[in-house]
């Protein structure tokens, strides 16, 4: 039964969806193609959509593993770091239909209401030279609902969803190799001249490998306390880290000297990182001109 579901679940989602090409659509080669993350990196994801995310996540996951919620938010990171996504732990380990996972941790009354990014993106979008692809391991319907939100409905030459990351009969999303060697051989894009644009460390750290370039996002990055991380009551904006944020500061919770509630801070540069910028509206000044 859960074989049937998962085949169900990637057959209907099994080709990205594809958007009215921009005006750069069938750019020189040697121009450019523009990989870009969607939370937190086109969009501010844990100003009210990341903690209703989180929430519905370990909900979920309370009632398949049969625990409280402390319990299961543990465990919820802990997949995330494992395996890049939670939804892989549990489809790996509890046999969870993706599609039904997924349906459930993205269910919002006013998605619109949540919503925050900048002005200006679509014509930044425009500017930059090369093609546009959406990445994201957010499933196809809400990605869609907010790039349309924030302007963004016909940035992108396709869009490309965690449903669209099968590859040998596996989900691989982010931060998969095999899944993004695919992708760049199939829309015949050498790694050199792939940028990812990214809020996540691992999977510019992975992707790096591979030889494409990568750009950190860090603008909207909580920078919060390990309090917060442990889940202190009167620190809830715990519900808002992203998972490498609490990953990080379980690590550092669980060190011999861990500092006495220091934050989180995004001031260094990590070598695989390219560039590091606040906002994707820096793009332009901060990587064209450096070609």
């Amino acid at each position: 039964m859960h074989t049937t579901r998962v085949a169900r679940a990637r057959r209907a989602h099994a080709r990205p969806r594809e958007v009215a090409p921009s005006p750069l659509h069938g750019a020189p080669r040697q121009q450019p193609v523009w990989l870009f993350d969607l939370d937190n990196t086109l969009h501010h994801a844990s100003h009210a959509i990341f903690p209703q995310i989180n929430r519905l996540m370990t909900a979920y996951m309370a009632r398949v593993l049969g625990t409280d919620e402390a319990t299961a938010s543990q465990v919820r990171v802990d997949y995330w770091r494992r395996y890049g996504a939670t939804l892989l732990g549990l489809v790996r380990h509890h046999g969870v239909d993706p599609a039904d996972f997924l349906a459930h941790a993205h269910t919002f009354d006013d998605l619109r209401a949540m919503v925050r990014a900048e002005r200006g993106l679509a014509q930044l979008l425009r500017a930059l030279p090369g093609r546009k692809i959406l990445l994201t391991n957010a499933p196809a319907a809400y990605a869609r609902e907010v790039v349309r939100h924030i302007g963004l409905k016909r940035a992108f030459m396709r869009e490309i969803a965690v449903e669209h990351m099968w590859v040998h009969r596996r989900l691989r999303p982010k931060p998969d190799p095999l899944m993004l060697r695919r992708l760049l051989a199939r829309e015949r894009i050498a790694p050199s001249r792939a940028i990812l644009v990214e809020d996540t460390l691992s999977h510019l750290k992975r992707y790096r490998r591979l030889g494409i370039r990568t750009v950190w996002v860090t603008g909207y990055l909580r920078k919060v306390t390990p309090a917060a991380a442990a889940g202190d009551q009167q620190a809830p904006a715990a519900d808002a880290l992203h998972p490498m944020q609490a990953a990080a500061m379980g690590a550092r919770a669980n060190s011999p000297h861990p500092p006495a509630a220091a934050p989180i801070l995004f001031a260094n540069r990590p070598g695989y990182v390219g560039v590091k910028v606040k906002s994707v509206l820096q793009l332009q000044r901060r990587l064209v001109r450096r070609g």
